[in-house]
């Protein structure tokens, strides 16, 4: 088992038992019970930006997609992209980014209307024709990357409450302070792998080992 793998297992395994969960963690329905946008992804690719002010360039990794709803009513999109890396570090994306790093994307992909993570979010009409093309960017979190996996929820309405093996919901504090259930979403896993080494970012290979839906 390769590292990340068995960080990923330690993990789960340690939530567990915390939890008192039993039966195994949740996994998504085998068949949709809730609203789903289709998501059509690029593979992930590297830009390096000189950012402005700095004389210093800075690597950033970013995937492209689109996302379209063919369901039967509006639906709203707030897209969350998480990058687990193969230390075990969880990064959101679109952090603090140099507006200079959405556009040197725009140009290199030649899609003018590419928008970020807040620009898309809000509602999803139906239709093909009213399909929504986004970018998310992170600033390289190393330049040995290896293998490492991006989590993109908002794509489901499909939820679930987290229980322990007595049937009652885990809580945890909420940012009122009070108790809250801890709730689960169906969420796209898509796992990658860089191999090489940090003398030469950038020039290793991307290879796009898979994806699956979990829930998070």
């Amino acid at each position: 088992m390769n590292r990340r793998r068995l960080l990923q297992v330690l993990l789960i395994a340690g939530s567990l038992l915390l939890c008192g969960v039993a039966g195994g963690y949740p996994k998504p329905s085998a068949y949709r019970i809730a609203w789903e946008l289709g998501f059509e992804h690029s593979m992930l690719k590297r830009i390096v930006v000189t950012p402005k002010g700095s004389k210093t360039a800075q690597a950033y990794w970013y995937v492209t997609y689109t996302v379209t709803n063919s369901g039967t009513q509006e639906e709203q999109f707030l897209p969350a992209f998480e990058m687990l890396t193969e230390d075990g570090k969880v990064i959101r994306s679109d952090n603090n980014l140099p507006a200079v790093v959405l556009e040197a994307i725009r140009i290199r992909e030649k899609v003018k209307t590419l928008e970020s993570v807040t620009e898309i979010a809000g509602s999803i009409r139906i239709g093909e024709d009213q399909a929504r093309d986004g970018v998310a960017i992170w600033a390289e979190p190393d330049p040995r990357m290896g293998q490492f996996s991006v989590f993109v929820g908002g794509l489901s309405g499909e939820g679930v409450v987290l229980r322990d093996d007595q049937g009652q919901p885990v809580t945890r504090e909420g940012q009122d302070g009070k108790k809250e259930p801890v709730v689960l979403h169906k969420t796209l896993q898509l796992d990658y792998h860089i191999p090489g080494d940090e003398r030469y970012p950038g020039t290793d290979e991307v290879h796009f080992v898979g994806e699956q839906w979990v829930m998070r």
